[in-house]
């Protein structure tokens, strides 16, 4: 019997004695052996409960230790609202953690969604505990535009005692925005820093020389501003002119 015919029997007989044990071995893994009878979640939760994750990844823990699917479990979790990430991890001999982080909301955005601050738009349901977060809107590929218009806009405005309540940017790239006082600043599509600052320098002059508030300031003008002022039941327009202001 040469070596090569030696050997394909020593090989068959080793693949006739393991294939067995694989399978068994395979079978324990792959059965509802050791199972996972311990749960942990942990995060920072503000809007999921650590129920609702239990009851989102349980379905997911049918199988034992080495069978349980990491990533259908992390999945599951992650499909809940308000949730950005999860991270899940198996301890021996029967611990399952799952681990989650929230969006932190900075916003909302357009209608019914929310952007994080970490500049993510998600969807989640409304929450009455964050009425106070400006509305911000625009295209989503822009959002960075729109928040640093937004802070820029809220800084210079907080001066003098008001506060941005909504910055849109239009799908046509014109910017608006709303104060809490109710008035509304038309700001149009170029310059848009340069022509909020142009506003911002003239407020004091503005609310020193009329005693009507002022409902509208339209920026869309080369070398003036707009202003509408509410005056018994009546509105007046007056224009600014940017020589005035310097």
């Amino acid at each position: 019997m040469n070596v090569w015919l030696r050997l394909s029997i020593w090989g068959i007989a080793v693949l006739l004695v393991l294939l067995p044990l694989v399978a068994v071995v395979n079978g324990w893994i792959a059965a509802q052996r050791w199972p996972l009878t311990r749960l942990q979640v942990t995060g920072e939760l503000d809007h999921v409960s650590a129920q609702a994750v239990r009851v989102a990844v349980l379905p997911e823990l049918g199988m034992g230790f080495f069978a349980t699917d990491l990533r259908r479990v992390r999945d599951a979790a992650a499909a809940l609202p308000w949730v950005a990430s999860v991270q899940v991890r198996k301890r021996w001999p029967d611990l399952l953690q799952v681990d989650v982080r929230e969006h932190r909301p900075f916003a909302r955005w357009g209608e019914q969604q929310w952007l994080s601050h970490d500049g993510v738009i998600f969807s989640a349901p409304d929450d009455a505990a964050l009425a106070h977060l400006p509305r911000l809107s625009g295209t989503p590929r822009r959002v960075a535009e729109v928040v640093a218009l937004y802070q820029f806009a809220d800084s210079g405005f907080a001066a003098l005692d008001r506060h941005v309540t909504e910055l849109q940017l239009s799908p046509r790239g014109s910017w608006s925005l709303g104060l809490d006082d109710g008035s509304h600043v038309l700001i149009g599509r170029d310059d848009a820093t340069a022509r909020l600052t142009r506003l911002l320098r003239a407020m004091p002059q503005v609310t020193a020389s009329n005693a009507a508030v002022m409902v509208r300031a339209d920026l869309r003008y080369t070398n003036g501003i707009a202003l509408r002022f509410a005056g018994n039941g009546v509105d007046d327009a007056k224009p600014l002119q940017t020589r005035d202001m310097r």
